[in-house]
């Protein structure tokens, strides 16, 4: 009788081997799970489905890196979230990237994240992230680096928009005193 690996086990056997047999019980074992966390975003079963392909493709070709110190189901969650966020937009993250530059081409003035950004070389950006409770880290995640607007952070966080405001300021208060 074989003994059963842990996710992280069968994750670690995927990017290391591109065990076949362990990705497919690592789909078998979790894709149900994301599936029902996704469904409860989004009614659209096409979506649902298209998502929770698009996670596994990620994790099937190495594009999304695990750091063996987490959850593997919240780090599969985390991907799926973002490519939920991605469809629903409507436009990937290409096309969010595509335009930032084009808004940063045509300004002469720094924007808040990128004099942290600068600073960073100066402060403990990660420290200062790290130290953030696990609530703010999760609206800067969804607002910062998402790029949601505060109603769809709201929406995909499960809390009022006002709360969403309220964590964000007080996110980036905490950073700017961790950094200065």
């Amino acid at each position: 009788m074989s003994e059963t690996r842990s996710d992280g086990e069968l994750l670690r056997a995927v990017a290391a081997d591109a065990d076949r047999r362990a990705f497919e019980e690592l789909y078998r074992r979790l894709a149900p799970w994301l599936s029902a966390r996704v469904r409860s975003r989004c009614a659209d079963a096409g979506i649902v489905d298209d998502v929770v392909q698009e996670t596994f493709l990620a994790v099937w070709r190495g594009t999304a890196r695990y750091r063996e110190d987490g959850d593997v189901a919240g780090w599969l969650w985390r991907i799926g979230s973002r490519r939920l966020v991605d469809v629903v937009r409507g436009d990937g993250a290409r096309g969010r990237l595509r335009q930032a530059l084009a808004r940063l081409r045509h300004r002469d003035e720094a924007s808040a994240e990128e004099r942290v950004l600068a600073g960073v070389e100066h402060g403990d950006l990660a420290g200062a992230l790290l130290r953030l409770s696990p609530e703010l880290r999760a609206v800067l995640q969804a607002t910062v680096v998402d790029g949601l607007t505060t109603r769809e952070a709201a929406v995909l966080l499960g809390i009022p928009p006002g709360t969403v405001k309220t964590r964000a300021l007080r996110a980036r208060k905490q950073l700017r005193e961790a950094l200065a």
